[in-house]
């Protein structure tokens, strides 16, 4: 299985990517070096931000939504003006991490206690802080978890029925029912801790299995709908982050990583995987 890196670009800690059928663009960010990235065709963009930023997403109106420290906020893509749409966390010393939109187009963002620096540099996280919110086309904030260490992965099942949830600082995957009402369930462990890193962003298949990226342990796990292990494949990358399906067909796995003290020469690098299998597809914000 060949795995290349897609450009020169090597982020301090690559996260988010989004595969935007409409346009054929990926989307991601350096959170700690706070760039938001787009590649379209062969052409990369980036766009630098005030804040250190977890998400970029474009919306159905034609702009993106940013997940900044301060807020979620309406990135316009010619000008660079932000426009602040909602805090959906008030807890001060929070941040956002993970962050993607349902069938509906709603956004859910976990956060968790900020832990970097001015410069970028990793700081312990020393407190469960976070939480998970929901995030409507209008801006109105339902939370919906709190106690969050560090919260990654969000997925869902093909009928919205479940949610796949991670907590980094658990080593854990969870699963939890969304009832009729859009209430979570308590958290059930889908699959816990395992020698290979810790799980940090997913991407589903067609077929319901979910590719995991593993953080500290150079692999994704594919999981299978029952949390075994289907299978592992490895990458030339100490701190993969997270992945996505895109391309024409969504075969293409996108996958994002980050420096390390490993200093693996791709560490960093957004990587891709030709597979046999499609993706599901990601879902713009619905403002």
């Amino acid at each position: 299985m060949s795995c290349i890196a897609v450009t020169p670009h090597r982020a301090q800690l690559g996260e988010g990517p989004f595969w935007d059928a409409a346009t054929q663009a990926l989307y991601w960010v350096d959170i700690a070096g706070r760039q938001a990235l787009r590649l379209m065709g062969r052409q990369l963009q980036v766009w630098q931000l005030p804040e250190h930023v977890s998400a970029f997403i474009p919306c159905a109106s034609g702009d993106a939504l940013v997940t900044l420290s301060s807020g979620v906020y309406r990135l316009d893509l010619a000008s660079e003006a932000l426009t602040l749409l909602c805090v959906a966390d008030p807890q001060p010393g929070n941040r956002g991490n993970e962050a993607r939109c349902d069938a509906r187009g709603r956004l859910w963002l976990g956060t968790m206690q900020n832990n970097l620096g001015e410069q970028g540099e990793e700081l312990p996280v020393s407190r469960r802080s976070g939480g998970l919110f929901r995030i409507d086309a209008t801006g109105q904030v339902t939370p919906l978890l709190h106690g969050l260490g560090i919260p990654n992965t969000l997925l869902w099942s093909e009928d919205g029925s479940q949610l796949y949830f991670a907590d980094s600082l658990d080593g854990t995957l969870y699963r939890h029912r969304i009832d009729p009402g859009d209430r979570l369930s308590s958290a059930q462990a889908w699959f816990g801790p395992h020698e290979r890193g810790v799980p940090d962003g997913s991407a589903m298949d067609s077929q319901g299995f979910v590719w995991n990226a593993r953080w500290d342990g150079s692999c994704l796990l594919r999981l299978a709908p029952d949390g075994s292990i289907d299978r592992i494949i490895e990458l030339p990358v100490s701190r993969p982050t997270s992945c996505v399906f895109g391309g024409p067909d969504l075969t293409t796995l996108y996958i994002t990583s980050a420096a390390s003290p490993a200093g693996h020469p791709l560490d960093g690098a957004l990587l891709a995987i030709e597979l046999d299998v499609a993706g599901t597809p990601c879902h713009r914000f619905a403002g």
